[in-house]
């Protein structure tokens, strides 16, 4: 008898339990494996109804491993994420950006050129292709794959025929495409006036690309104590870099990220932020300015936070941080049998749960009597009542969910102010981010869109027959407090893309069909659902050709779907054209960078597994003029009138006058 008892006690318990390690998953499905996720759960353990406190130094390297022992139990309430690869995943936002040279230009002279497509017009991100409209910086990647007929010995085996790379390629004009020369190390690029930056695995080299036939290594940073970047970002030629290190408990002080042109930087505990509540905290995150021109390191921070996802958006003021919560599962057990058990458990116990909450121990050990007390009081019912409350609970814990499910997870926001490069604000909102695109900063004010629910796998399906999920967009002022909300967007559905755009808000959600909503975000304090428009398949990507009119990326059954918005009414958005492409993949699904529009021509490139596209979007129609199929189409790039296709091993130039070949580069 007992053993049922303990047995209906423990299914209590794992019910809210469980709801945290199902989140944990959620993420991972959610943040896909090209999710460039930059600053990881930094500073507060937010819960739905407790205050997120505040961030303060730690006084000793006791109290950081005081800190830390502590820390240790809350990570018991969800496994770590996946660790994350430099810049994958954050979905682009803003129209291309286009650099114009000063004075005329003629018909061979370089002019016009594109630039990588970014979230913040201004602010650059690393990617495989850089041009200044002169060269092409193009890093391949070394092909690697494992050994498949021994997966207890597999190991990383690099093909001889790609050894990776960074080719600098003279461009223009066309007709003089050739390699100038090629540099050894590879990875993600950034390119500030002729200082060229690669970050290449535990390096971060900078190149003096001024004589582009003889580059010259000017600095390096070098990556210490398995430390691994996570973000960076390039603005008024200063690079803003994040790493992370896995904390060691044993001897955690002091930190060593990284040295820079053979200087060690070491960083005291003294000088490591925390929050002044626990969280889960499992990794050391540091972020630094640093001089692109001589590698120095101007300014940095460090803080430590969790390995859990987490989202990294970037303004022209700012940096926004976020990390994931959860809520505390003792007391929204208690509330839960305070509002909707009291009938049924006897007030002697609901007191010992209640004083539980403030025990000063950890979650898991709080979990473990609460599974004792849950125990002890079903021991006390006969097996008639315990059938009974079983049922109870199910039903009853179904309708608390629905009505409380906002409370149960959430994300917490940190603000960085780039002028003084210190913590500014900090708030949280319920449910989860999907990527960067996610947030958006627009006149002082950050608007969100979150998910919320899915996270729980259908759960409480079981309960209820269905499977809860809402999704909401949110606006907080300077100081990160919520002003203003639109809610209940896709139910039982989740957010697949979001557009911000001035005062207009795009969000795509999905489950079977692909609901297009528009946002009027005018007023901070009350933003409104303005309309919607149902249509099959889902938008993964969404970029701005016009204010009114919006381009979406995704998948309608098996296939590529591009579709062409018009929002110019607001409360009755059409799609205006529509195309289904013979692939089943195209890069910019995941990947920004991938996509290339040319407003001069009204074209944009679509990178897919058979080659390279251009449509037109002429007359509010889209038109496929051009598909090159010899070629593994990496990315796209235009000079003046011509579009080069970059592919793994060789580059295709087109006359975008006649979409003619004009010449060929084999790699």
């Amino acid at each position: 008898m007992k053993n049922i008892n303990f047995g209906l006690g423990i299914a209590i318990i794992f019910i809210l339990s469980a709801v945290v390690t199902a989140y944990t998953f959620y993420e991972l499905e959610l943040t896909n494996s090209y999710s460039a996720n930059f600053f990881t759960n930094v500073f507060k353990h937010v819960t739905g109804t407790t205050d997120i406190g505040d961030i303060k130094k730690f006084s000793s390297e006791d109290d950081f491993k005081n800190y830390l022992e502590k820390s240790k139990e809350y990570r018991s309430y969800g496994a770590d994420g996946a660790e994350k690869t430099l810049m994958k995943g954050e979905i682009a936002m803003t129209y291309t950006m286009t650099n114009d040279s000063a004075g005329a230009t003629g018909e061979m002279t370089q002019g016009r050129f594109s630039e990588t497509n970014v979230q913040v017009a201004g602010i650059d991100e690393p990617d495989i292709v850089k041009t200044d409209g002169k060269e092409i910086y193009f890093s391949r990647e070394g092909y690697y794959y494992w050994d498949q007929f021994n997966f207890e010995t597999a190991k990383m085996i690099m093909p001889p025929q790609n050894n990776g790379g960074t080719s600098l390629i003279k461009a223009f004009p066309p007709a003089d495409l050739a390699l100038d020369v090629k540099i050894g190390q590879n990875g993600q690029l950034l390119l500030s006036k002729n200082i060229l930056v690669i970050f290449n695995g535990e390096k971060i080299y900078g190149y003096d690309v001024s004589d582009s036939k003889s580059p010259k290594e000017k600095w390096n940073v070098e990556l210490k104590e398995q430390n691994y970047v996570i973000g960076a970002r390039l603005y008024n030629e200063k690079i803003y870099l994040t790493t992370k290190k896995r904390i060691n408990n044993n001897n955690p002080c002091y930190l060593e990220p990284l040295s820079f042109n053979g200087k060690s930087l070491k960083i005291s505990c003294l000088d490591i932020y925390r929050p002044t509540i626990d969280i889960p905290a499992d990794v050391i995150f540091t972020a630094f300015i640093i001089n692109a021109k001589s590698g120095n390191v101007e300014n940095n921070v460090s803080f430590v936070g969790s390995s859990e996802s987490s989202i990294f958006y970037m303004s022209e003021n700012a940096i926004y941080i976020t990390y994931p919560f959860y809520q505390d599962l003792v007391k929204f057990t208690y509330n839960f049998f305070n509002e909707k058990w009291k009938d049924l458990i006897s007030a002697l116990t609901l007191n010992k749960i209640k004083k539980l909450i403030d025990y000063d121990i950890s979650p898991a050990s709080k979990m473990t009597e609460l599974g004792i007390i849950t125990e002890r009081f079903l021991n006390s019912l006969d097996n008639d009542e315990k059938l009974r409350v079983e049922n109870e609970l199910q039903n009853r814990m179904a309708d608390y969910y629905k009505n409380n499910i906002r409370d149960l997870q959430g994300t917490g926001l940190v603000k960085i102010g780039l002028d003084k490069f210190e913590i500014s604000a900090n708030g949280s909102i319920p449910g989860t981010l999907l990527n960067q695109f996610s947030l958006d900063e627009y006149k002082g004010n950050l608007r969100a869109a979150t998910t919320i629910g899915e996270g729980y796998f259908g759960m409480f399906s079981g309960f209820s027959g269905s499977r809860e999920t809402i999704n909401d967009v949110y606006v907080l002022d300077k100081d990160l407090n919520i002003t203003g909300s639109v809610k209940d967007l896709g139910i039982q559905e989740k957010i697949y893309s979001v557009r911000f755009l001035e005062d207009k808000g795009y969000v795509v959600t999905f489950r079977e069909t692909d609901p297009f909503y528009v946002l009027d975000l005018f007023d901070p304090n009350k933003p409104e659902l303005a309309g919607e428009l149902k249509i099959p398949g889902y938008s993964a990507y969404l970029h701005p050709i016009t204010k009114d009119k919006i381009l979406g990326i995704g998948r309608e059954g098996s296939q590529v779907k591009i579709s062409l918005f018009d929002v110019k009414d607001p409360e009755k958005p059409t799609e205006k054209s529509k195309y289904v492409l013979n692939e089943y993949w195209s890069e910019i699904l995941d990947n920004h960078h991938a996509f290339l529009m040319d407003e001069k021509q009204e074209v944009f490139f679509l990178p897919g597994s058979q080659g390279g596209y251009i449509f037109s979007y002429k007359g509010d129609q889209l038109k496929l003029v051009k598909a090159v199929s010899d070629i593994s189409a990496k990315r796209a790039i235009y000079i003046n009138d011509y579009l080069y296709i970059i592919g793994d091993n060789k580059i295709v130039v087109l006359n975008e006058i006649d979409w003619t070949r004009v010449s060929k580069l084999d790699l």
